[in-house]
């Protein structure tokens, strides 16, 4: 009887235990959850960040790009293996992308504060193979590399190009906008002032369409905007030329490569390009009109071997000793019109730019990275022109040849000027169609060809008896894309696009255009290629 009253007073005990710790541990109050709240401010897609008066916007694509001889988003074989038809090419070349876009804006008593970025986390097939581009074979093939085909560009020789980084389950990330807009200014990386609203994309898949101006990446800059009512603005701004707005300053003292290309000799940035637009934004459609000053600048005579190891090489070092010629200014002008509401079908549109540079090339043969120079060789896969044939075309901004060289030791710009355009047409709401093209003229005065011809025919044996020597030349393209969008924001395309060279040379020579070309009689002659681009893309 004992040991039960001592069970039951234990469990009691237990029980009165158990309700303390129950009594204590009761949940308190939760506090109100605080749901994200939709910002309607900046249009569709805006939501409060949590805590903030700030709207926040995530966006962006996903697309899979094939080009069936060429390189990737359609550009064409113009230059490097791809250009010379030979087994280094990759004529199959592919990438992955994935763009994410942020988007943040906070209204202020001095107007809505902006910042934007886009990064693009990519994957690639062409390169690969050997550590060389797509379009370059050992030793860069013909016309290959920087701007004007030139120089190897410097992630190359750090060993971090974007192909070395798309190994097995590598990958890389490219950076187009990064900017911050308040009061008026931008500031940060960001489409330039002198751009249209389509940039180098009138109708077109191709990232490679010449004839006129390209920041769709971006470009470092600071600028200002005024809007005046009515749909009518002004912009203007200082552009950073280091990266983008340069094509190539040629010192011919250094010779030309037998492809007929020379060697980059633009000097540091010193002066910003000042662009700017004023436009007109309406129902009926769009008129533009813009304007850039650039700084051709030199650096020395005597070319500067920087940053060169020491294993074999010299450097130039009475570089400064040697002079150098004076800078001069250039620039180009832009005009563009879009027509809207064309009654053939809804939503169809005409786009077109017309320009003229000098000593701003890269404002007509323009693409959205570096600007080609040409080199093309006739009768390999690929290519059309015959068999045994060669052209060629040096997008400079300015050539020179110092007096130490015979030379007048002046600065000689070249003269550019371009058109592209695109009929966009809408055959229902599922399929759709653009006729494009452009067309890039590039011109050497008098002075210019005389250098250049002189310096050609050191390694061009013949000159003037065998064959005659221009360096102007034109570049003319045409392309067709039709998509079909089965659901919103999900479309497939394709497109094919006819480029042709038009070159000034005549006659033959016997020399090599470059590895692994042999060396032979090549005849000068105009070129031509065609590439296929499919694309898959779901916008969000």
């Amino acid at each position: 009887m004992k040991m039960v009253k001592s069970l039951i007073l234990g469990s009691a005990a237990g029980l009165i235990a158990m309700s303390g710790a129950q009594a204590a541990d009761l949940p308190v109050k939760a506090k109100p959850v605080e749901y994200v709240k939709i910002c309607s401010l900046y249009g569709a897609g805006f939501f409060y960040i949590p805590g903030t008066d700030t709207c926040l916007k995530l966006g962006g694509y996903l697309r899979i790009d094939t080009t069936f001889n060429g390189g990737v988003y359609d550009a064409p074989f113009w230059n490097g293996s791809g250009g010379g038809g030979d087994r280094f090419a990759d004529f199959i070349n592919s990438r992955s992308r994935m763009a994410l876009t942020v988007d943040t804006r906070t209204a202020t008593e001095y107007g809505v504060v902006r910042t934007f970025m886009q990064g693009d986390f990519q994957f690639q097939n062409f390169g690969t193979h050997n550590g060389n581009s797509g379009s370059t074979g050992p030793g860069g093939g013909i016309g290959s590399s920087g701007a004007g085909g030139q120089a190897v560009a410097a992630g190359q020789l750090s060993g971090l190009n974007s192909a070395l980084l798309s190994s097995p389950g590598g990958g890389y990330v490219a950076v187009e906008f990064v900017f911050i807009q308040f009061a008026g200014f931008t500031f940060g990386k960001s489409a330039s002032a002198y751009a249209t609203p389509w940039h180098g994309y009138p109708g077109n898949n191709s990232s490679f369409l010449i004839g006129g101006h390209d920041t769709v990446t971006g470009v470092n800059n600071i600028q200002y905007s005024w809007q005046f009512g009515n749909g009518v603005s002004a912009t203007l701004g200082l552009d950073d030329p280091t990266v983008f707005n340069r094509v190539a300053l040629y010192n011919l003292s250094t010779g030309l490569g037998g492809n007929g290309l020379g060697t980059d000799n633009y000097g540091g940035f010193v002066v910003p390009d000042v662009v700017g637009n004023i436009r007109i934004d309406q129902a009926w459609g769009l008129f533009q009109i813009s304007g850039a000053a650039h700084s051709v600048n030199a650096s020395y005579n005597n070319l500067v071997a920087f940053n060169v190891p020491t294993g074999g090489a010299t450097a130039a070092t009475d570089s400064i000793l040697s002079g150098h010629p004076e800078s001069k200014a250039g620039g180009s002008v832009m005009a563009a019109l879009q027509i809207k509401n064309i009654p053939w079908g809804a939503g169809d549109d005409i786009k077109m730019d017309a320009s003229w540079a000098k000593g701003d090339t890269k404002n007509i043969i323009a693409t959205s990275g570096a600007s080609p120079s040409f080199a093309m060789v006739g009768g390999v896969p690929g290519q059309f022109g015959p068999s045994r044939t060669y052209g060629f075309g040096a997008a400079t901004d300015a050539v020179f040849l110092p007096v130490a060289n015979g030379g007048d030791g002046n600065l000689h710009l070249t003269e550019s000027w371009g058109f592209r355009g695109a009929y966009n047409h809408n055959w229902d709401p599922y399929w759709s169609s653009s006729l494009f093209g452009g067309i890039g003229f590039v011109r050497y005065d008098g002075t210019a060809k005389a250098l250049f011809c002189g310096v050609f025919g050191l390694n061009h044996p013949g000159l003037n008896v065998t064959y005659t020597c221009n360096p102007d030349f034109n570049v003319a393209q045409i392309g067709f894309v039709t998509r079909w969008t089965p659901v919103k924001n999900l479309t497939f395309s394709g497109e094919v696009l006819y480029t042709n060279l038009d070159q000034k040379f005549s006659g033959s020579s016997l020399f090599t255009p470059g590895a692994p070309q042999p060396t032979q009689i090549w005849t000068f002659h105009d070129q031509s290629t065609l590439a296929l681009n499919v694309r898959v893309q779901r916008n969000f």
